[in-house]
Formats: structure tokens, C-alpha cells, sequence
């Protein structure tokens, strides 16, 4: 189907994927879009945020289609506080293994942190009140098939910027004979970051940040578009100096 990613306030990754730079936080929500289901990556940073990319992705879709799979590439609040919008429309939750035990556990740390933040304090205590845990964990790899031909890769790609980091991988397709085809494109969440230095908290496993940023440039390649968890798209060459930028300020190879 084709996608009027402009019209709605996205923006154009390949016609197939789009993405939108959520405001506060600049955080990232990406739609990959099938001719069977639709994937969303990541869910905003409260119920509200969340119900709004549900309502844009109607917009975008069309009343007769809906989000049937949300992955979380992290256990972060501007990341997961919306996905309860979705489990609301029974989209399948996605993660990576570990991710439900992190937000069992963890909901009054995720909304504390939150306030620090500046999410509203009552907006915070929804969410975490309501938190929606992955019921499909994935440990190494999981291809989900989203109809047309599409099958976008999901991979268990941490640690490091958090224990259980996952990335989405769109392939790309070849095009007509003396036309471009569209690159792959690679959802990296926070391990990667353009519109700040990439943040490393009490979660973050430095040791192990820049072996996950390599495997994210085995996944995606040269030519692939690399979309962060927060900033504008960017190449596998700033993927790369990123990696070595961490494995400097870590003191690791």
C-alpha cells in the first residue's frame, strides 16, 4: 500500500517505513508497514503519547487496518510508557528476553525516573501502573513476516545501552533494472543517539556497547539508513565513529 508519511506529520524512511521524532524527549516511533501487519518500534513516554501514535497510524492506515505488533528496543520510560495504548488493540508486544523481568520489576523506578524527567506525576503513575510487559521474548534473532514479502528481522542485539537492547532490521529491496532500490533500514533504539552524546546509565553495560554497535553494522551494512532512538537518521559511517567514540570513553576495544 502506498503510505502519505508526509501528510501525517512522518517521516519518509523508505516507502515502506516510516518515523516519527516525538516531542520533549526527542525520542523515536517507527512504522513498518506490510500487506498483512503492520509493525510499530517503540511507544512513546506516557498513555497520551501512546494513544496518539495509535491514532496517527489509523490515519495513515486506514480505518480498516491497525498496529499488530509493537517491539520495544528498551526498557525506558519515554519508550514504553505508551505501549498500553496498543495492548488496549491487542497488538502483539515484542521484546527482547529479560525486557519483561526489567519492567515487572521495575515500574516504580521507571516512573520515578520519569518525574526526575519532567513527565507529569500523574501521567507517570498511569503508566506505570498499566505497564505492558513483552509476552514474545526474543534471546538471538526472530523474523516476523508482515505480508507482501516483507519479513523485518528482530534482533537481541545488547547489552549496552541497557541489558536487553533490540534492533529492527527492514531489508532493503533491489530495484528495476537502472533504478535505486530502497536500502535496508535499522531501528537501533538508544544505542545509538544523534541529537546527544548516547546516554549511559545505572543499566547501561559499557563494556559491551561497542561489540553491540558492530553487530548492529553487520545487520544493516554499508548502504543501510540507521535510525537512532533519538536524532535525525543517520549512515553506517557515523554508526561506526559512534562506536568508537564508546569504546574510547569506556576504555574498551
Amino acid at each position: 500500500m502506498t503510505v502519505a508519511w508526509e501528510e501525517a506529520g512522518w517521516e519518509e524512511v523508505t516507502p515502506r517505513v516510516g518515523r516519527r521524532r516525538l516531542p520533549v524527549w526527542d525520542c523515536t516511533a517507527g512504522l513498518v508497514v506490510g500487506d498483512g501487519a503492520v509493525l510499530l518500534i517503540d511507544a512513546g513516554s506516557s498513555l497520551r503519547e501512546g494513544a496518539l501514535l495509535r491514532e496517527e497510524a489509523r490515519r495513515l492506515l486506514g480505518d480498516d487496518r491497525r498496529v499488530t505488533h509493537l517491539a520495544l528496543t528498551h526498557s525506558h520510560f519515554d519508550h514504553v510508557f505508551g505501549a498500553a495504548a496498543f495492548a488496549e488493540a491487542e497488538a502483539e508486544v515484542l521484546g527482547a528476553a529479560g525486557l519483561d523481568v526489567v519492567l515487572f520489576a521495575g515500574g516504580e523506578e521507571l516512573r520515578a525516573d520519569a518525574v526526575r524527567n519532567g513527565l507529569d506525576e500523574r501521567e507517570a503513575a498511569e503508566a506505570a501502573a498499566l505497564l505492558c510487559r513483552p509476552l514474545h521474548l526474543i534471546s538471538g534473532e526472530r523474523t516476523l513476516d508482515l505480508g507482501g514479502g516483507l519479513r523485518v528481522l528482530l534482533a537481541n542485539v545488547g547489552p549496552g545501552h541497557t541489558a536487553h537492547d533490540l534492533a529492527v532490521l527492514v531489508p532493503g529491496e533491489p530495484g528495476e533494472p537502472g533504478e535505486p532500490g530502497e536500502p535496508a533500514v535499522v531501528f537501533c533504539g538508544d544505542l545509538v543517539e544523534e541529537s546527544g552524546e548516547p546516554q549511559a546509565g545505572p543499566d547501561a553495560v559499557p563494556a559491551r556497547w561497542p561489540a553491540a554497535l558492530d553487530r548492529l553494522l553487520a545487520l544493516g551494512g554499508e548502504e543501510a539508513r540507521y535510525v537512532p532512538g533519538h536524532g535525525a537518521v543517520v549512515d553506517a559511517g557515523f554508526v561506526r565513529a559512534q562506536r568508537d567514540a564508546l569504546a574510547a570513553r569506556f576504555g574498551v576495544s
